[in-house]
């Protein structure tokens, strides 16, 4: 299992995300590796890889079981060329009969072997006799074997459209902290809930972005050239101070260096998230702007839990719309970032940019590359008629959502 270790007591080099075994012990190679090669990688990599590495290492418990549960690690220590010949190529054969074969069990391979791989030219490197050299032979030969592994193709990105206007009333209205048809019952959790749903719809901000935006992200200040006061939202990293406090199993993180961006916002979502902050998110040890109810940072499972509950207190009319247009039966937060590319694009062509202007506009709002092919995606969908009738250049001024804010504002 992967666990993220953080304790006083516990050196820096061995903090952070590690592979633990049955009894929470580290994995001894799975540690050395993680120490090595893991410096350089985002947490949310070394987690895919530390989970293909914890499959191997279950797997060669599973095909020693008269062994202590540390088949591997042992393979490994004694260099035991015919047990690490076993382990790979069960496990090669297990992943080729899995039913409906991916590319993820082809990513999966690739780790763990490389892993192995490393590891054995690590510890064998100042071996003075020819066991790497039968080792790394007989890993070259389980690599070719790889290029067996039949690889789905992946389908190209075409389902990816705005919800269905009446999905979005439905939910301003459902998620309207005073909204007697809120289905969430403390005020607080109202705001919390609907906060993100604010920043993901108006904002585009992915679920991981949303999840570590600091309390102070909003920033503002007086625009002389347009007389008036500008807003605006920064979307950076988490600080080291930051990362030690968040104590969710699932750190959500930048999803790379383009999604480091500054965001325009309007007066009134600025006004929503001060409110949250203001009145209800509390006093928590953490500077994340989204607080649990136990004063922990909000994670991403409660997130995706609360939309799935959303979700089932929608007509039935508003759901089966949902499912003819989409063909899902729930919504999911990064609907709302679909939705808000969708219309972000529709705004800047009824400005009149052009195609190419606008499409370069969207990848530095939503933080894609300079050459992502990814607002082109939501092309297609900024024609469909149907949009027009709730979505227009007034996005952010929505009476259903002036009634949310408190009295006095």
């Amino acid at each position: 299992m992967i666990s993220h270790l953080s304790h006083p007591y516990i050196s820096k080099a061995l903090q952070g995300l590690q592979l633990l075994d049955a009894n929470m012990r580290p994995r001894y190679w799975a540690c050395v590796w993680r120490t090595m090669f893991g410096g350089s990688l985002k947490d949310n990599t070394i987690r895919k890889k530390l989970r293909a590495i914890d499959a191997l290492y279950l797997h060669a418990d599973a095909i020693f079981p008269t062994e202590m549960k540390d088949a591997l690690d042992d393979a490994l220590n004694d260099l035991d060329s015919d047990r690490l010949e076993t382990i790979l190529e069960s496990w090669f054969v297990s992943l080729i009969n899995t039913p409906g074969t991916t590319h993820a069990n082809n990513a999966r391979w690739k780790v763990g072997r490389d892993f192995v791989t490393s590891m054995v030219t690590w510890i064998a490197k100042s071996d003075a006799n020819d066991t790497l050299r039968k080792i790394e032979s007989r890993l070259i030969q389980l690599s070719l074997l790889y290029g067996q592994l039949h690889v789905e193709k992946r389908r190209n990105v075409q389902g990816i459209r705005a919800l269905p206007a009446s999905v979005v009333q439905a939910l301003y209205e459902l998620l309207d902290p005073n909204s007697s048809n809120n289905p969430f019952v403390r005020k607080a959790t109202r705001w919390k809930i609907y906060v993100p749903f604010i920043l993901m719809l108006h904002q585009g901000l992915r679920r991981g972005e949303a999840l570590i935006l600091p309390a102070n992200s909003v920033k503002n200040a007086f625009d002389k050239r347009l007389n008036a006061r500008r807003f605006w939202m920064n979307v950076d990293g988490v600080s080291d101070e930051d990362d030690l406090l968040d104590s969710r199993h699932s750190k959500p993180y930048l999803k790379n260096h383009n999604s480091r961006r500054q965001i325009p916002m309007s007066e009134f979502t600025a006004r929503i998230v001060d409110t949250y902050a203001s009145n209800f998110r509390g006093r928590p040890n953490h500077s994340f702007l989204l607080n649990s109810q136990w004063n922990r940072p909000l994670s991403h499972e409660r997130l995706t839990q609360a939309f799935a509950q959303v979700s089932k207190c929608l007509p039935e009319n508003v759901l089966k719309e949902l499912k003819d247009r989409t063909g899902q039966d729930s919504i999911s937060p990064h609907d709302l970032r679909h939705t808000c590319a969708t219309i972000k694009l529709n705004q800047l062509l009824e400005m009149g940019f052009p195609m190419e202007e606008a499409l370069q506009m969207m990848r530095a709002f939503f933080g894609w590359s300079r050459e992502s092919s990814m607002p082109l995606h939501y092309a297609k969908a900024v024609f469909e008629d149907r949009l027009a009738s709730v979505w227009n250049n007034a996005f952010d001024a929505r009476v259903t959502l002036l009634r949310s804010l408190p009295p006095g504002y």
